[in-house]
């Protein structure tokens, strides 16, 4: 789907980036950012986890130091923010939720379905609150990404109004699903439902007001 020159401009002018980049070269960067940022991820469980001795952990951290400094000798000023190209192709590679380069992120890969959207996903050690439990806030994260991706669909950006939880019982760490759905649409305003699920079922409840931001009105 091709942009017209209205959106662009309507991007632009909301602070997205509009980058005049091929689709081609965005799967090339994000093949090789994708595992970069996967292995910090792994780094961020193991120095959650590690026992090894003083000395190892010593050598560890003025060799993290290192490659820190190399990555540094050229970067982008501020944070990443959201890209598209005239082709319509977006990349958000510095998403708390779905950052392809923020270890930080699970990162969540969001289906979008008739209904709604879906992800499947993983959350380890770095994302714990209670023992052996996803922190609450980490849980309220993701829903409101995955329920403004769910209001979003067909291309009409949105931004959460209200976004309420129920918390049914602890999360536990492992494999979770996320699914989300529009239960009506009045206007400007979507309302959508959402919950994450273990194996033996939902965790926690969500209902929120995703709004059509101003900018956005009447070029989507």
């Amino acid at each position: 789907m091709n942009l017209t020159e209205q959106e662009l401009s309507a991007l632009s002018g909301s602070g997205f980036h509009v980058e005049d980049i091929p689709s081609e070269e965005v799967d090339r960067l994000e093949a090789l950012y994708g595992p970069l940022a996967g292995s910090v991820r792994e780094l961020m469980d193991a120095v959650i986890r590690t026992q090894v001795d003083d000395a190892t952990i010593e050598r560890a951290r003025a060799e993290i130091d290192a490659v820190t400094a190399r990555l540094r000798e050229r970067q982008t000023d501020g944070p990443f923010g959201i890209r598209f190209n005239r082709s319509g192709r977006s990349w958000s590679w510095g998403n708390a939720v779905i950052g392809l380069r923020n270890a930080i992120a699970p990162p969540l890969v969001i289906e979008h379905t008739p209904a709604g959207a879906r992800a499947e996903f993983e959350l380890g050690a770095a994302y714990e609150g209670p023992p052996g439990n996803v922190h609450g806030g980490v849980l309220a994260m993701i829903l409101d990404h995955l329920m403004g991706e769910t209001a979003s669909q067909g291309g009409r950006p949105t931004a959460t109004g209200t976004l309420t939880l129920r918390y049914l019982r602890g999360t536990p760490l492992g494999p979770l699903r996320a699914e989300g759905r529009v239960d009506r649409v009045d206007g400007l305003k979507s309302y959508v439902t959402a919950s994450i699920a273990d194996a033996e079922g939902p965790t926690v409840e969500a209902e929120g007001v995703f709004i059509v931001p101003r900018w956005a009105r009447g070029h989507f």
